[in-house]
């Protein structure tokens, strides 16, 4: 069995720039900075024969190379139980129709719909009995945090095992997107 989910890279100098966010949250258990991604599709375990097909179905998708932008910090769960710090991507066609078609390829290789809104972000910190008002200072502080537009010319098929603290994240395969 493997874990698997379809995701977007970020640049390094994107990278950078997020990881000067971490810090200021308590509770707070930051992502590392290589582990900062955009999630297309969670997959979650299959069998390696089943990740093998959904790798022939990524390897059909054809679609142009497009920008994207990052902007405002947010958080998912309520306000009293917030479970992740994140920062947001700003709305864009070209982005929702990669994900469409990553869904529909992830379906034809046999798994289930997802079922969750795909909500594009980038996780800066997961966290546990965080304090409220903390939460809300961060957020006020990073409302108006931009980065990008950067280039999206590639997704990856990532496979995910459990580390010290967080995850760790390994390329299994990359897909190019056309050049615009």
């Amino acid at each position: 069995m493997i874990r698997l989910f379809v995701g977007l890279s970020m640049p390094e100098e994107i990278r950078q720039r997020l990881s000067l966010l971490n810090g200021g949250v308590p509770g707070a258990r930051w992502e590392p900075p290589e582990n900062y991604h955009v999630t297309l599709r969670f997959i979650g375990e299959v069998e390696l024969g089943r990740a093998e097909d959904i790798d022939a179905e990524l390897h059909r998708l054809r679609m142009p190379s497009f920008t994207l932008s990052l902007s405002a910090v947010d958080h998912f769960g309520p306000h009293d139980k917030a479970r992740v710090l994140y920062v947001g991507v700003e709305r864009n066609e070209m982005l929702q129709r990669l994900q469409a078609k990553v869904e529909n390829a992830v379906q034809r290789a046999g798994m289930p719909a997802e079922t969750r809104k795909f909500t594009p972000h980038v996780t800066l910190a997961r966290l546990k009995d965080s304090p409220v008002q903390r939460i809300q200072t961060f957020r006020e502080q990073y409302n108006l945090f931009r980065a990008g537009p950067f280039a999206v010319t590639e997704f990856t098929l990532y496979s995910s095992h459990p580390g010290k603290g967080h995850s760790v994240y390994h390329e299994e395969a990359t897909y190019p997107l056309e050049a615009a």
